[in-house]
């Protein structure tokens, strides 16, 4: 079984480990963008106008001979209202709240694209080619030392990754924050902050300082081993995300079966 440098939290070795034979499932492009697109549509939640919208008027036609377009019109003026081609008509064809978002994936199918995903971020050639920047010096699936649990504050998580290779990365997804377009500006997310690194650590280690550090660089999230799923390791349904493993959580993937 092939085996991996473990990186310290200052950057040099803290020994090896075992690659889990999970990393070397079949790389399934199909079924990763499967179950990411089938999770996003999940996730939606039903919208839809009032019934009654564009129709609380009290209305009726002039019928023919008056030279003017038979259409409802308010009783006491001559505006026309509630046909769709009017002015506070109702909407044509408008979202329905009954309608069915969700899309099904079989369990065997999630399973394959989330061990899939998980290999594609040992691949230096799916990261990069995903857009992540990085050394050439790193090492697939990058793992560190448990001790990044308490690493605290932004600056130290930074310093790591600066010491290992890929804090190229972090600078990229701070560059390619940009403001967003449209009513989301509104709504609290007025910017759109590109994908960067994932950190995964094991689930004992839930609350753990890294959570709040990290989470203040643009890009990084921290996810624990239990609740990682194929949209993390492969957001927008590409896989090869640049992803961090904590040595916890690479013994937790070694009981993994395919």
């Amino acid at each position: 079984m092939a085996t991996v440098n473990v990186y310290s939290v200052k950057g040099g070795s803290a020994g090896t480990v075992e690659v889990p034979a999970a990393f070397s499932a079949e790389y399934r492009p199909d079924l990763i963008k499967k179950a990411v697109l089938a999770a996003s549509a999940n996730g939606r939640q039903p919208y839809g106008p009032n019934p009654l919208s564009g129709l609380r008027h009290s209305v009726s036609t002039w019928g023919k001979g008056r030279g003017v377009a038979r259409v409802q019109r308010l009783r006491d003026g001559r505006r026309a209202t509630e046909s769709p081609n009017n002015i506070s008509g109702r909407r044509a064809h408008p979202p329905r709240v009954g309608r069915k978002w969700e899309q099904k994936v079989n369990k065997k199918e999630l399973k394959a694209a989330r061990m899939s995903a998980l290999a594609a971020t040992a691949s230096a050639e799916c990261v990069r080619a995903r857009g992540h920047q990085f050394d050439d010096k790193v090492a697939f699936p990058i793992v560190v030392d448990d001790a990044l649990n308490d690493v605290q504050t932004a600056a130290e998580v930074r310093e790591l990754f600066d010491a290992i290779g890929i804090g190229h990365d972090v600078d990229r997804a701070k560059k390619g924050t940009k403001i967003r377009a449209g009513r989301g500006k509104m709504r609290n997310r007025k910017y759109r902050v590109p994908v960067s690194v994932l950190i995964v650590v094991s689930d004992k280690e839930r609350g753990a300082p890294v959570f709040k550090g990290a989470n203040n660089l643009p890009g990084v999230e921290v996810e624990e081993i239990d609740t990682l799923n194929t949209s993390l390791l492969a957001p927008g349904g590409d896989a090869g995300r640049l992803t961090v493993y904590t040595k916890a959580a690479i013994e937790r993937i070694g009981e993994w079966t395919q």
